[in-house]
């Protein structure tokens, strides 16, 4: 595997079709990423519009991990809270394009997002994922610590309901 590129994503044509492309393989695949199969390419071309321009305006940063010119993963580091909450960021929306899973990906997106959160001056990470195959082992093995969970909380995306897991994590140099 050539080294990979992680970088905060911009709003180019280019780049939406291809997080629309990884999204709909993800919900396709099962994925539990709050949306339901099958996920028509317009959904998904316009969550990814608004998210990039949410990201413009600062209230989220996209990152793209890149091989060879190929998107192989993305995932989002959610900036915008209320007044009295200037030192969280939240995860959400990490996937892994099929052929990239079990490289590491992930991971190294992950790390990605909390080196800047630390840089935007964040001390506290949250997430949720599925607890019926979501990636509770990677976020366990990064450091997160499970808080609790929500039975019944979302429709997995072919039907039925799962529960979800929360996690935080205590980052930057106060941890």
């Amino acid at each position: 595997m050539n080294p990979l590129e992680i970088r905060v994503l911009s709003d180019d044509a280019a780049t939406i079709v291809m997080l629309a492309d990884l999204l709909i393989e993800t919900v396709a695949a099962g994925g539990s990423v709050s949306f339901m199969h099958p996920l028509p390419a317009e959904a998904a071309l316009d969550f990814w519009r608004k998210s990039l321009a949410a990201a413009a305006r600062g209230e989220r940063a996209v990152l793209g991990a890149w091989e060879d010119g190929v998107l192989a993963g993305t995932v989002t580091l959610l900036l915008d809270f209320p007044p009295n909450q200037p030192h969280r960021a939240e995860i959400a929306k990490l996937m892994t394009g099929r052929h990239h899973r079990g490289k590491g990906v992930a991971s190294a997106m992950m790390r990605a997002a909390e080196a800047l959160a630390v840089e935007k001056g964040r001390t506290l990470l949250v997430l949720d994922t599925a607890s019926e195959e979501g990636a509770a082992g990677l976020y366990e093995k990064l450091g997160f610590r499970l808080t609790g969970e929500i039975p019944d909380f979302a429709l997995k995306p072919h039907g039925g309901l799962t529960g979800t897991l929360i996690y935080w994590k205590r980052i930057g140099k106060d941890r």
